[in-house]
C-alpha cells in the first residue's frame, strides 16, 4: 500500500480545506515545488497534487505551481482538480502527471469518462467524493442523488488507474477512515482504490492494510502530515508492516 502525501494548491500556495470548505482554509507554505521536493526526499513514493482553484472554478488554475513541482521532482504525482474536458487532461498529462484525477465531468456524463480512459488508458483515475455515500461535484459544492458505490460498480469495465474514494466528511478531521465504505467500495470493483480523508495515525494504516483482499492501493495523507500529528516515516514504516 501506497503512503501518497496531499499537495493542495489554492492561488499558488499550499493549504488545506477542512472538510472541502473554502471558508476553513490553513496555509502552509508559499512554494509548493519545495514542499513536493521534501516528501519526495523523506521517500514518498508518489504524489496527491489538487488544483482547488480549478475544482472550484471549473477549469485548471494553478498550471505554474504543477510545472515547478514537476520540475522540482522525480517520483510520479497523480493531479486533479478542474479536469473537466479532454484537453485539460491532455494538458494536466503532458505537463508531466503520471495520472489525472477526474470527478464532476465523469459523474455528469459516463461518455466524457469512457471517451478519456479510452484516449488515455490506464492514466485516469476516477474521484469519488462522497457525504454518507452520496456522491458531490465541483469542488464538493454540489450534491447529486449517485451513490458512490453505484457508479463504482458501472465503471469497473474501464481502464482506470484507481478509483480515489474520498468521505467529505472526515476529510481535515482527523478522525480515522472510513473503513466500512472503504472496505464495500474495494469489493464492488476491480479497480484498485486509494482511500482518502481523516486518516491520522499509523493505526489507521494498520486498519487499511487489513482490509485487504482486496483492500486499498494506497492512502492519501494530508493535515495528519502537515500539522504533524503523524510523520511520513511512521506512515511509511506502517505501510511497511517495519517499526521506525
Amino acid at each position: 500500500m501506497e503512503i501518497i502525501p496531499a499537495v493542495d494548491l489554492r492561488s499558488g500556495r499550499v493549504v488545506r480545506l477542512t472538510q472541502g470548505d473554502p471558508s476553513r482554509e490553513t496555509r502552509y507554505s508559499q512554494d509548493p515545488a519545495a514542499v513536493a521536493r521534501e516528501w519526495e526526499r523523506r521517500g514518498a513514493p508518489r504524489l496527491h497534487l489538487v488544483d482547488l482553484d480549478g475544482a472550484l472554478l471549473g477549469s485548471p488554475a494553478n498550471q505554474q505551481a504543477l510545472w515547478e513541482i514537476f520540475r522540482a521532482i522525480r517520483i510520479p504525482a497523480q493531479v486533479g482538480g478542474g479536469l473537466r474536458s479532454l484537453e485539460a487532461v491532455r494538458a494536466a498529462l503532458e505537463l508531466g502527471a503520471a495520472v489525472a484525477i477526474v470527478g464532476t465531468a465523469a459523474i455528469r456524463d459516463p461518455g466524457f469518462l469512457e471517451a478519456v480512459c479510452a484516449a488515455f488508458p490506464g492514466r485516469i483515475a476516477l474521484g469519488l467524493d462522497a457525504r454518507a455515500g452520496m456522491l458531490a461535484t465541483s469542488g464538493w459544492a454540489e450534491a447529486t442523488m449517485i451513490r458512490a458505490m453505484d457508479l463504482a460498480r458501472r465503471v469497473s469495465h474501464l481502464p482506470l488507474a484507481a478509483i480515489v474514494y474520498t468521505d467529505i466528511q472526515r476529510d481535515g478531521m482527523l478522525g480515522g477512515p472510513d473503513l466500512p465504505g472503504l472496505a464495500a467500495m474495494a469489493v464492488a470493483t476491480r479497480i484498485p482504490v486509494i482511500a482518502s480523508g481523516g486518516i491520522a495515525s499509523a493505526r489507521d494504516i494498520h486498519a487499511l492494510k487489513a482490509l485487504a483482499p482486496p483492500g486499498v492501493l494506497g492512502a492519501i495523507i494530508g493535515k495528519a502530515l502537515y500539522d504533524g500529528r503523524l510523520t511520513l516515516e511512521a506512515a511509511l514504516h506502517a505501510a511497511a508492516g517495519t517499526s521506525c
